[in-house]
C-alpha cells in the first residue's frame, strides 16, 4: 500500500554482530531501518514532473484561440465522439480483453482500471506534433477529467463486479482534482499570453513542444527503472498490453471518421482515446490492494504506457512521412502544370484536412 513502511530482517551468522544502524537486536536477528531511498526518489520525481507537466500545458494552452475553444464547449460535437470512446469504447475493450485472454481477476480488474481512466496530457503533446486540433484535445482532456469523477465509479461499477466488489476501488478524487488544476491553470495562462503576445506565445510553443517530447520518454523510462522488479509477469500481461493502446487509437479514429470529423479531429480524437492516464491507474491500485496483489497487476500500468507512447510515435512518424512525399508530388506537379497555369496561381497542394465535414 501507499506509503507503507517494509522492515528488513536480516539473519547473522554466529558470532557476527549487529550493523552500527540497527534499531533491533535480538540474537542472530536484526531490524534494520527502512530504506526510504525509492519512496523519497519518487515523492521528488513526481514533484519534478507535475511541474514540469504544467510548464508543457502552458505552452501547449499557447496554441488555443479562445472563439476556437469556446466553439468546442458551445457544440461539443467533437467532444461527445471523444466522451463516448473514452467512457463507452474504452471500458468495453479492457472488459472484452479480460475475458477473451482468461486472466486472473485482479489482473482484469487493473485492465479495466486503465480504461476507465480519462485522457492524459501527453496526448496533447503527440496532437501537436501531428498538427491535430489543439483546441478539442485540449478541451477534450479537459472535460474527460471532470467528467471521470462520475463516470469511472460507473463504468467500474458496470464492469468489475464480474471480478471483484467494486466498492472495494478507491477512487481518487484528491489526485483527478489535481491533475484538473494542472491542467486547467497553466492551459488558461497560456490561452490568455497567446491572446495578448501572439509573437511570443509562437516562441514558447516550439520549446514546450521539445520538452513535452522528453519528459514523456523521461516519464516511461523513470517509470520502467524504479519498478524494475515487477517486470516478472505472466507473458498475457504483456500482450494485453500492446493491443489494448492500439486498438483506443485505431477505434478512437474509426469512429471520429464515421462521424465524420476532419482529418485533423480524427487524429485528435484517436490520441484521445488510445493515451490514458497511467498515473491515476497506478495511484488507484495503489490505494485498493493489498502488497501480494499489488505484484501481479503494478507492472501493466507500465506496459501500457511504453506501448502508448510506442505507437503515437509510430503514428507521429507515418504522419510525417504522409506529409513529405505529399508535399514533393504537389511540387512536381506544380512545376508540370505551372506553364499552363491562366491566372499564375500555384496549386494549393494536399491537405490532410480536406476531408468533408457535416459541421459538426
Amino acid at each position: 500500500m501507499e506509503g507503507s513502511i517494509i522492515l528488513t530482517h536480516r539473519i547473522l551468522n554466529s558470532g557476527q554482530t549487529c550493523p552500527e544502524n540497527t534499531t533491533i537486536c535480538k540474537g542472530p536477528s536484526c531490524v534494520l531501518p527502512p530504506d526510504n531511498f525509492n519512496a523519497t526518489l519518487n515523492i521528488v520525481l513526481s514533484t519534478v514532473i507535475t511541474i514540469m507537466l504544467a510548464l508543457v500545458m502552458f505552452s501547449m494552452g499557447c496554441t488555443v484561440e479562445v472563439k476556437k475553444f469556446w466553439g468546442h464547449i458551445r457544440r461539443p460535437w467533437g467532444i461527445a465522439v471523444g466522451f463516448l470512446c473514452q467512457f463507452g469504447i474504452m471500458p468495453l475493450t479492457a472488459f472484452v480483453l479480460s475475458l477473451a485472454f482468461n486472466v486472473h481477476p485482479v489482473q482484469a480488474v487493473v485492465i479495466l482500471i486503465m480504461g476507465c481512466c480519462p485522457g492524459g496530457t501527453g496526448s496533447n503533446i503527440l496532437a501537436y506534433w501531428v498538427d491535430g486540433d489543439m483546441d478539442l484535445s485540449i478541451s477534450m482532456t479537459t472535460c474527460s477529467t471532470l467528467l471521470a469523477l462520475g463516470m469511472m465509479p460507473l463504468c467500474l461499477f458496470l464492469y468489475t463486479k464480474t471480478w471483484v466488489d467494486s466498492a472495494s476501488i478507491v477512487i481518487p478524487y484528491d489526485s483527478i482534482g489535481i491533475a484538473l488544476v494542472t491542467l486547467v491553470v497553466p492551459v488558461g495562462f497560456g490561452i490568455f499570453v497567446n491572446y495578448k503576445w501572439p509573437r511570443q506565445a509562437k516562441k514558447i510553443l516550439k520549446v514546450g513542444s521539445i520538452t513535452g517530447g522528453i519528459l514523456i520518454v523521461l516519464i516511461a523510462v523513470i517509470g520502467g527503472v524504479l519498478y524494475k522488479g515487477s517486470w516478472d509477469i505472466a507473458p498475457k500481461l504483456w500482450i494485453l498490453g500492446t493491443i489494448f493502446p492500439a486498438a483506443g487509437y485505431i477505434f478512437g479514429f474509426l469512429l471520429a471518421y464515421i462521424s465524420n470529423q476532419t482529418w485533423s479531429r480524427c487524429r485528435t480524437v484517436s490520441l484521445e482515446t488510445g493515451m490514458q492516464n497511467t498515473q491515476l491507474c497506478t495511484t488507484i491500485i495503489q490505494l485498493s490492494f493489498t502488497p501480494e496483489q499489488l505484484s501481479m497487476m503494478f507492472t501493466f500500468p507500465l506496459i501500457y504506457s511504453i506501448f502508448q507512447i510506442l505507437f503515437a510515435v509510430l503514428l507521429l512518424l507515418g504522419y510525417r512521412l504522409i506529409l513529405y512525399f505529399s508535399k514533393n508530388k504537389t511540387e512536381n506537379n506544380d512545376e508540370v502544370t505551372k506553364p499552363e497555369s491562366l491566372n499564375g496561381e500555384a496549386n494549393s497542394g494536399f491537405q490532410l484536412d480536406d476531408k468533408p465535414s457535416n459541421g459538426i
